[in-house]
């Protein structure tokens, strides 16, 4: 099977329709991106739903002798969320102890993220908000059920996963912690998630930090 999309851009203009079909009357979403990957994805869609963007701060943490290949993730803030891929670490040999001292050097990454692409921008707040997540697919899942379960600690009233493409193994866990989930392609078998694109080049930080300064200045208001 060849790549399923041509680049981000075209997956967030197939995603966009499915988004606004999911929004109940009313809703006033805020578009939420698992950096880096799901950056451009989340600012085409911001734009065409006329909403928010803000990020995520989750960070994969990859096997040792294999970093492609997650064991958990760990998201940011006073209390990070640590999720870990049980079958993943059993068959590497690695405790619970091994996993959260992998988390460390990961969330000193993430506070280097946050200022670089952030600046002194301030978070939006999620309470009462209808969240929006979206990345450009998923592998195993883990920093999306991190993204997710944080989520949840923020007070998001309603969160609804958009994703291009999954594995369906991926989706059931995914399912269970989020509201809604709309995924486009399914394919089997799975390979890596950039081979399914024609083109998927590495995210920058300049594109990140580009991507939500050119939110901030557009025409619509942030949420109070």
């Amino acid at each position: 099977m060849g790549p399923i999309f041509k680049d981000r851009h075209d997956a967030a203009q197939r995603l966009a329709p499915r988004i606004k079909a999911a929004l109940r009357a009313g809703e006033k979403p805020i578009i939420l991106a698992l950096p880096r990957g799901g950056v451009p994805l989340a600012a085409v869609i911001a734009t065409q739903l006329d909403a928010p963007l803000d990020l995520v701060l989750v960070r994969k943490l990859g096997l040792p002798s294999q970093p492609e290949l997650a064991v958990g993730a760990v998201t940011d803030g006073a209390q990070p969320n640590l999720e870990i891929n049980a079958e993943v670490a059993q068959a590497a040999g690695l405790s619970d102890a091994d996993i959260a001292a992998l988390a460390e050097p990961a969330l000193a990454e993430i506070a280097r993220r946050r200022a670089l692409w952030l600046g002194g921008r301030s978070p939006l707040g999620l309470s009462g908000k209808v969240a929006v997540v979206v990345d450009d697919g998923i592998a195993t899942g883990a920093s999306m059920r991190a993204a997710l379960r944080w989520l949840r600690t923020q007070g998001a009233v309603r969160v609804i996963v958009a994703i291009p493409v999954a594995p369906a193994t991926a989706l059931s866990t995914i399912t269970a912690l989020a509201d809604q989930l709309i995924c486009l392609e399914t394919p089997h078998p799975f390979r890596a998630v950039g081979a399914h694109y024609t083109d998927f080049p590495q995210v920058s930080d300049a594109e990140v930090s580009a991507a939500l300064r050119a939110q901030d200045q557009g025409p619509r208001h942030r949420p109070p």
